[in-house]
């Protein structure tokens, strides 16, 4: 055999372990770490390069046949394998630093925004806020010689409590994605065992609708919509808290789609904002830590579906009004099981409006239903400073029992005005993504060295509950069927008189200073009073961000 002869054979015999090479590195590329991988393509490259240049000594001393030809193609086609790899190599590299790093070369923005750590991706694609709510209540009521001879047990605890002390997180995911996870361990009357608050997501994409399923408080009405760390009187007038809590209220498992948007030009004449909102709900979400045991759980869970719709026409910043209304169905109500004496309750109570004792003065009691059903109107106007708003509802609860002396289905009532006045000049702020008047952000924080104060706020409201259902009057017993007035419901009228003043530090830190005169009108079975008047007064101390 020639010496070229024997370089060719040589030659061929490296072109084919190195063809080996290639695929045994391709193939073994998924386990291989990435440096290995790039040495081991180094490696191979030179061997590449130090064949093309014997095979040019080769032509270059005459070795000029088809074999020659052949081995130099085989070169180029592993060459263009190689370099094939090197790219794929490249861009799984690449693939990798993307998932490991954030968006936007992985800057992450944080701030303090009126103390509350926030977190932020460069393009706003992900955030997290840490979110904070304590409001520390102390109250003294004035009752204890203004009760009727038949009551002698109801001494209202004058003292403190954390009426809430919620701690959570809330952001964006994926630009399109809105959460929250918020914790309670505040309570009425006394602090409670932690519990979920709120934990839900919501999608943002369908502009202008919001789609939100988990637990919540659905959109169901203008006192029930402002935030508790905004609103300008301690607690929500009783009406709308009876009401919201039929079927939304706090931590309630719902799904719901809601939209707003503008129609008109505020900035040409009058414009008016709109709000859409629809839910089907189920229960609160229990918490069975006090009980330690599951036997508290219903058989059958409530269902029910609410909506909402408003309008707010504008002109500038001049003024702005608020009109809607608002609505409530419970499907089927929650289920106590068999054994249950009223198996399907529904129960409408409410304490009076200060929480720092939990006692509740007006109740129907569990009447057994076969659906509950409320329909709410609400109003609003606001120039400039000054605000006065009102709802009025109508609770209807319809009866399970049949048969020729079956009772009639009650209906009871309840309405509020209030009017707030901000002296230092801001205006509370209205929300058109949720229907509502938010609390006012001062001008200048409290800084006595700079000569500024935060900002003051008087509010007023007074608010009638009734919740009363052909009463047979004072003195009567009710009577056994089919007797007149057999069906009377006699769970008490409360009219709440209310005035407060608020001071705004900072938009982090607020006090609250509220004075109430409770009267309440009820009578017990043998027609008895057993209501009260007594007068109260509650200072709040509030930390949020």
């Amino acid at each position: 055999m020639s010496l070229s002869t024997r370089a060719l054979a040589t030659r061929g015999a490296l072109v084919a372990l190195l063809a080996s090479s290639l695929a045994t590195g391709a193939l073994a590329a998924p386990k291989a770490s990435a440096a290995e991988k790039d040495a081991k393509l180094a490696a191979m490259q030179q061997q590449l390069d130090a064949l093309n240049a014997q095979m040019a000594q080769l032509k270059a001393a005459g070795a000029q046949d088809a074999r020659v030809d052949a081995l130099q193609q085989q070169l180029a086609d592993f060459a263009a394998q190689l370099n094939d790899l090197k790219t794929a190599q490249q861009a799984d590299a690449s693939d990798i630093i993307t998932l490991k790093a954030p968006p936007s070369g992985g800057a992450v923005v944080s701030s303090l925004p009126n103390g509350k750590p926030a977190f932020a991706t460069a393009d706003g694609r992900f955030t997290a806020n840490v979110r904070a709510i304590v409001m520390f209540d102390a109250a003294k009521y004035f009752q204890k010689d203004n009760l009727p001879a038949a009551v002698s047990n109801r001494d209202l605890n004058s003292g403190t409590n954390f009426r809430r002390a919620r701690f959570g997180i809330d952001g964006k995911l994926f630009k399109d994605f809105d959460y929250t996870l918020i914790y309670e361990f505040g309570g009425s009357g006394a602090e409670d065992a932690g519990h979920i608050q709120e934990a839900w997501v919501q999608y943002t994409a369908l502009k202008p609708w919001r789609i939100r399923l988990g637990a919540f408080e659905p959109n169901i009405g203008l006192a029930a919509a402002v935030s508790t760390s905004q609103m300008p009187i301690m607690e929500r007038p009783a009406p709308a808290e009876v009401a919201r809590n039929v079927a939304a209220g706090d931590s309630r498992s719902a799904i719901q789609v809601t939209g707003n948007g503008v129609w008109g030009e505020g900035d040409t004449g009058i414009a008016s904002r709109w709000l859409a909102s629809a839910a089907f709900t189920g229960n609160v979400v229990g918490t069975i830590n006090s009980t330690g045991s599951a036997a508290a759980q219903p058989s059958g869970e409530q269902t029910a579906i609410i909506g909402r719709f408003a309008v707010a026409p504008f002109s500038s910043t001049d003024w702005q009004a608020h009109f809607g209304i608002n609505g409530q169905y419970v499907i089927s109500p929650n289920d106590a099981g068999a054994a249950a004496s009223p198996r399907y309750g529904a129960q409408l109570r409410d304490r009076p409006e200060l929480r720092v004792d939990g006692a509740r003065l007006i109740d129907t009691g569990a009447i057994d239903a076969r659906h509950v059903s409320v329909y709410g109107a609400e109003a609003g106007f606001q120039m400039q400073n000054f605000l006065l708003e009102g709802e009025y509802f109508k609770y209807k609860i319809d009866r399970r029992i049949t048969g020729a002396t079956r009772p009639s289905d009650p209906d009871f009532s309840g309405w509020y005005a209030q009017g707030v006045w901000v002296i230092t000049g801001e205006q509370r702020l209205y929300n058109p993504a949720e229907g509502r008047f938010d609390a006012p952000k001062p001008n200048y924080n409290f800084n006595p060295a700079a000569g500024t104060y935060g900002a003051w706020e008087i509010a007023a409201r007074y608010s009638d509950l009734d919740l009363n259902y052909n009463d047979c009057g004072a003195g009567k017993a009710i009577p056994a069927s089919p007797a007149a007035c057999f069906d009377a419901v006699r769970g008490g009228e409360q009219k709440i008189t209310t005035l407060g003043v608020n001071w705004y530090l900072n938009p982090a830190i607020r006090f609250m200073l509220d004075y109430q005169h409770v009267d309440v009108d009820r009578l017990n079975a043998a027609g008895v009073q057993i209501g009260q008047k007594y007068n109260a007064l509650a200072l709040r101390s509030q930390f949020t961000f």
